[in-house]
């Protein structure tokens, strides 16, 4: 060992000849505290952007294409263009729509029904992963096809939305109102006109009782919840959240109403339409807004409750590289280049949330980087007073002979030497942190932070940037101490005091 280590290690000892001095030891605590909040903070950030991410690709596509129009019934065509793209696993169908679900006395508003095609989904989507309860199997009914068309009338027009006659429904009403006009004015008011006698004395004479429940007998009953009629019922999955908001579970029957009114697009006249389902799975994504809010169906089913016929809302696709989304959107519209058409992809779609959670993540490193930050000015204290200590012995060893550049690298080495164990100390007490906090989790509230654990996830390049940076810190906070030191003059340092 070179006699500049020797001294720099001996420097960093007390007078008494303790092993360090104090000083010197929270110059070292200080690093460690700094690069130990410094790693959890990261940690934890991080994994509030991976649950997230992982959370929203478990229930959504990775790049999804849509249309400047209500009418995509090219869909099947555009699939095939899109799968056949470098990088695109697969492609899938589905609509989505706002509607309203009641069970018994609970309703949930704002609820998004998704259609998908149950064969091509699950090449998309994580979706049977998520399922906790029931199965996915039998979402689509046998023999289901697409739905057709239904022609709408315009207000104030007799003819059906797209041209064509007139309505036979329409044509027979306005016959039989005719008839009857014409039948009451041929008809004068008489009193020779026979009235007839109907004997209203009720079965068993008016001393009789009606029963108190109105009760129809059993082949009678139409209800499609109860019996066999249950089978026969359209299916769909919901979240967990919304089955204890709807005090729902598997088999329960649920009302889906769809809250569209009045005029839509085209002044198209558009009442609400209400149907029932039947649930045959609850899934659990790990993220309330999901969970609470979404559910699944059959694409046809979804076609056929808001009567879009064989049209679709988009195209959800798969990809290799989540990473390299951006590449596939490009390459996405470069072969759909017609104009009404448009690629978003997941970052697209959660913007605003990711947005947040970088400059959160950003914000927190920063604020918990001026830990480190002031534990470099303690290293410059430290060594300071080290400087002013060991005075007569830098100006002996400098009178001596010893150069500047000795002197300089005497106390670069304590900088090294306090970083180093600081970080050491602080990335060891960090991972006892993350070990804790994934051994003992820590609940949240769902609402609040849209998932129920604190999540921690540790990155490698994070820990190895973060120990660099400390280190680097530590020894640029000794380049102050050192330069004095080196500046001291043999003369002054050696002479008497008093």
């Amino acid at each position: 060992m070179s006699y500049v280590r020797q001294f720099a290690l001996r420097y960093l000892g007390s007078r008494k000849r303790s092993f360090v001095s104090l000083g010197t030891t929270f110059a070292t605590a200080g690093v460690a505290l700094g690069v130990a909040a410094l790693c959890l903070a990261v940690s934890v950030s991080g994994g509030f952007q991976s649950q997230f991410r992982d959370k929203i690709l478990g229930v959504n596509a990775h790049v999804l294409v849509l249309k400047y129009s209500i009418d995509f019934r090219e869909y099947r065509e555009v699939m095939k263009r899109v799968e056949a793209i470098a990088g695109v696993v697969a492609a899938a169908p589905f609509v989505i729509n706002p509607t309203m679900v009641s069970h018994g006395g609970h309703t949930a508003t704002g609820v998004l029904l998704k259609g998908i095609d149950p064969e091509r989904s699950n090449l998309v989507l994580e979706l049977p992963r998520t399922v906790v309860e029931g199965s996915l199997v039998d979402l689509r009914q046998a023999n289901a096809a697409p739905p057709k068309a239904t022609p709408r009338l315009e207000l104030g027009s007799s003819e059906p939305v797209g041209g064509g006659r007139r309505s036979a429904l329409l044509d027979a009403m306005e016959s039989a109102v005719a008839k009857s006009h014409a039948g009451s004015q041929a008809v004068a008011p008489s009193d020779e006109l026979p009235s007839p006698r109907v004997d209203a004395t009720p079965k068993g004479g008016f001393a009789s009782a009606l029963p108190d429940d109105d009760v129809l007998p059993p082949e009678l009953d139409a209800d499609p919840c109860r019996g066999e009629g249950l089978l026969k019922l359209p299916s769909i999955a919901i979240g967990r959240a919304l089955a204890r908001q709807l005090d729902a579970a598997v088999g329960s029957c649920l009302l889906v109403t769809s809250p569209t009114i009045g005029l839509s697009i085209g002044g198209v006249a558009k009442p609400p339409v209400a149907k029932r389902f039947r649930v045959i799975a609850l899934f659990e994504a790990g993220f309330d807004q999901y969970d609470s809010k979404l559910a699944y169906a059959d694409l046809y089913e979804a076609q056929a409750f808001y009567e879009y016929g064989d049209s679709v809302t988009g195209i959800e696709t798969r990809i290799e590289d989540i990473d390299k989304s951006k590449e596939v959107v490009h390459a996405i519209e470069d072969e759909l280049r017609d104009g009404v058409y448009h690629v978003l992809d997941w970052m697209d779609l959660n913007r605003g949330l990711f947005t947040a959670l970088v400059v959160q993540r950003i914000g927190v490193t920063v604020v918990l980087g001026l830990i480190l930050i002031v534990a470099a000015f303690t290293v410059v204290a430290t060594l300071v007073m080290i400087v002013l200590d060991k005075q007569k012995e830098i100006a002996l060893l400098k009178a001596i002979g010893a150069p500047e550049s000795d002197i300089v690298r005497i106390f670069l080495w304590q900088g090294l030497a306090i970083g180093t164990v600081g970080t050491s100390i602080g990335m060891a007490l960090g991972a006892a942190g993350v070990a804790l906090l994934t051994r003992i989790p820590i609940d949240l509230d769902a609402k609040v932070y849209f998932i129920s654990q604190l999540p921690v996830r540790v990155r490698a390049s994070e820990w190895i940037a973060i120990a660099a940076f400390s280190i680097g810190l530590s020894l640029v906070a000794a380049v102050i101490p050192a330069r004095h030191a080196a500046r001291t003059v043999p003369a002054e340092g050696l002479r008497p005091r008093g």
